[in-house]
């Protein structure tokens, strides 16, 4: 086993990652979808209405709730947040290291942005057309 391999094996010990359908109950129930993806996938593929769109590399400031540049909907360290990549092993370790942060309802949508997609839910293309699946 890599090592990267390993690193990802111990973060998902830590998670209890959702399915798409578990992701978008928790958005309906006021928990904040946060989509890691790059702007060239999300240009692609299109996006989840609603999720807060914060790139990797900016996560962590955006989402601590005591960060001078915390992000509006990041409002207390018990907000259920969900994190989206594309394929799910990226938000992985961001959602462990927002855990570490002190958001201790942090975790991932297994299978990522793509498995939003196959599973028909709800994505806005590009020039706002929304579809599904």
């Amino acid at each position: 086993m890599s090592a990267v391999d390993a690193l990802l094996e111990r973060a998902r010990s830590e998670l209890v990652r959702v399915a798409p359908r578990e992701a978008a109950a928790i958005q309906e129930a006021g928990g904040l979808l946060v989509d890691i993806r790059y702007a060239e996938l999300r240009e692609r593929d299109g996006t989840i209405p609603g999720a807060l769109i914060v790139e990797r590399n900016e996560l962590e400031w955006r989402l601590d709730p005591t960060s001078e540049h915390r992000a509006p909907e990041a409002t207390h360290h018990a907000l259920p947040v969900v994190v989206i990549c594309n394929e799910g092993y990226a938000s992985s370790l961001a959602a462990v290291s927002l855990r570490q942060l002190g958001l201790p309802h942090a975790t991932d949508l297994a299978g990522g942005f793509q498995a939003w997609r196959a599973a028909g839910l709800e994505v806005v293309r590009s020039g706002g057309v929304t579809e599904t699946g």
